[in-house]
């Protein structure tokens, strides 16, 4: 039987270190699919940690869940609301692989507290990379031309999470190396509630500036652009990883072998998170899997069939 369990995050403001679990409750079953042994597997346990908004950790958690059953181990899924949390359970064992890490720009504060504890299982994306945006009909093209039109904005830039690293290069990063700090508030809420407001925005045509990334189906899916960064305070392009707790590999190897495996393009990529998120949804994601494994099976050798 799959298991699915939820993590609660306190967060404490300021310091990463301050970041810890506040507990562990048990939820639901996922919804069938996934091919996986029913009974679970005898290979031991292995937590799959992310968050639900962000759909990259989603997507690939659901994949790896369903191959990982497929070997014949009993996976958990944990979900949390913040990355701090996530990498704390993460360097302590409580959660065993987190199935989207950011770890060379986005994460890298989390990497610079916590990596001595971690195990980095290799990349299966290339090329991730942190956005400001606007929707595609506005006359801004660059994060240069924000500077002096924030009554334009209402004086904020709309954003995600609080303890994300795009929250944290956009603030301490973009906002003061091109001068807008003083003019703007980065607002954070969560995921779904920027898309809310980016969508609402788009609909009425009115303008608004986002914090965005890629991948993220958002991008085809709502009328947007990208801002050129000249200075490039977003930073670059950068890898998306299987981050593990220390000794994740001599305890799971066949796990760790598969995963190392897994490279995926933009086109396989998209195609994945598309099935996850927008065509099956919330409580179909194995079926998404299914789906997709169905359809791109073929052009992989690392695939786990039943």
């Amino acid at each position: 039987m799959k298991k699915f369990r939820h993590i609660t995050a306190a967060v404490a403001l300021g310091a990463v270190a301050s970041l810890a679990l506040a507990g562990c409750a048990t939820g639901n079953d996922t919804a069938g699919g996934g091919g996986g042994d029913s009974e679970g597997g005898d290979k031991g346990t292995i937590t799959l940690g992310f968050i639900p908004s962000w759909t990259d950790g989603l997507s690939m958690a659901y994949l790896v869940q369903d191959q990982l059953e497929k070997l014949g181990y009993t996976v958990e899924l944990e979900t949390l609301t913040e990355a701090g949390p996530l990498y704390t359970g993460l360097a302590q064992g409580d959660v065993d692989m987190f199935p989207s890490a950011w770890p060379e720009v986005t994460h890298a504060q989390y990497m610079e507290t916590y990596g001595d504890d971690l195990e980095d299982l290799g990349a299966y994306y290339e090329n991730a990379k942190l956005t400001i945006a606007v929707p595609s009909y506005m006359d801004i093209d660059s994060i240069e031309d924000l500077k002096g039109q924030a009554a334009r904005f209402d004086g904020k830039i709309t954003g995600i999470e609080p303890g994300a690293g795009l929250t944290g290069v956009t603030q301490d990063s973009m906002m003061p190396e091109y001068g807008l700090d003083s003019e703007y508030k980065l607002e954070t809420s969560s995921t779904s509630a920027m898309l809310t407001v980016l969508g609402e925005a788009i609909d009425n045509e009115e303008d608004i500036v986002v914090t965005l990334w890629k991948p993220f189906w958002a991008n085809s899916s709502y009328d947007v652009k990208d801002l050129e960064d000249p200075l490039g305070a977003m930073g670059e392009a950068e890898t998306l990883n299987f981050m593990a707790h220390k000794g994740f590999a001599e305890e799971f190897p066949e796990a760790a072998d598969l995963v190392k495996q897994i490279k995926l393009d933009d086109d396989q990529y998209g195609s994945l998170e598309d099935l996850v998120v927008n065509e099956f949804g919330e409580g179909q994601e194995a079926e998404a899997v299914d789906k997709w494994l169905e359809e791109n099976g073929d052009q992989f050798d690392w695939v786990v069939t039943e």
